[in-house]
């Protein structure tokens, strides 16, 4: 699907052709490919690399235009697996055109309310900018969502509980590995912006970029170490409550283990007629220091196994 927009009074106003100065083409279909090749000179890999969500963050610079692939988060839905995704999006820039290619229309929602959308360049830093602060709002609900599975932990113990914490830490380890080469992606910008010249105030703003996606890195990583080690000591007491359970079972079996015995050898019908010619305090004694006898036999036996 295409979309296009044009700048007007600072902000995109939805238009219908296809040299506008900002277009979206969302999950193009083989019709839209075939114009981004053709008409845009937007190559099979370049292409695939937008659309793939395992794609690297990168940057490709060009005589007339550059390239990016930039890692954004996708919008959480909720749902039992609190699972948060990062997906992929293709930024072609050129002075006088922005084109963006994405899964879906969301990349442009959102734009210009921090500043005013003047230029293709504008709505490029401004499209970076909300990624990150993206990000950073997933951060915040990672930690509410966190806190709310330790009070549930505490009081239930319950598999489940954990299993949603991994998913939690597994989304963190994907959220540090895009802010990571996003932020190498913003650092080489940085340096084409000051060799192509461009303005103080879109250098001013790709430095805030940088700083902005730096705090959220070292967040993200500050709470990936915290759920690494919440993750281990719940699995510690998982374990702890389990071995007490354990412990209490064993306790019990214990102390039903000699009544088991006494009724068992009180009610052993067939070794009171074989013995019935001698006396019940001659026979029993004697069938108690067999059964000892046997159970030392035993016991030498495994320990000689286990040497």
């Amino acid at each position: 699907m295409i979309n296009s927009f044009a700048l007007s009074h600072g902000a995109l106003q939805r238009v219908e052709r296809l040299d506008a100065e900002v277009m979206l083409f969302s999950n193009p279909d083989a019709a839209e490919r075939d114009l981004l090749h053709s008409h845009f000179k937007v190559d099979e890999h370049a292409l695939a690399s937008a659309l793939d969500p395992d794609e690297v963050s990168r940057i490709e610079f060009h005589p007339d235009h550059l390239f990016l692939i930039w890692k954004r988060p996708e919008n959480y839905s909720g749902g039992g697996s609190l699972a948060f995704e990062v997906s992929s999006c293709g930024l072609l820039f050129a002075p006088g055109q922005l084109l963006v290619i994405a899964t879906d229309d969301t990349p442009l929602h959102g734009l210009g309310t921090r500043q005013p959308l003047n230029t293709p360049l504008d709505v490029l830093l401004d499209l970076l900018f909300n990624n990150i602060h993206h990000y950073l709002g997933h951060l915040k609900v990672i930690k509410l969502v966190a806190r709310e599975l330790q009070q549930k932990f505490n009081a239930s113990m319950q598999n489940q509980h954990l299993v949603q914490m991994f998913n939690l830490s597994e989304s963190l380890i994907y959220y540090i590995n895009a802010l990571h080469s996003n932020g190498a992606v913003l650092t080489r910008l940085r340096n084409h912006a000051e060799k192509q010249h461009f303005g103080s105030e879109a250098i001013g703003l790709i430095d805030d970029l940088i700083i902005e996606n730096n705090q959220c890195y070292k967040q993200a990583e500050i709470y990936s170490t915290v759920f690494s080690g919440l993750i281990d000591a719940r699995g510690n007491l998982m374990n702890n409550s389990m071995n007490n359970l354990l412990r209490k079972l064993t306790l019990i079996n214990v102390v039903f283990l000699p009544l088991n015995l006494i009724a068992s050898i009180g009610g052993m019908s067939e070794f009171s007629m074989m013995t019935a010619g001698t006396p019940w305090w001659i026979s029993y004694p004697l069938f108690l220091a067999a059964m000892l006898l046997g159970a030392g036999g035993m016991l030498f036996g495994l320990r000689r196994l286990a040497r």
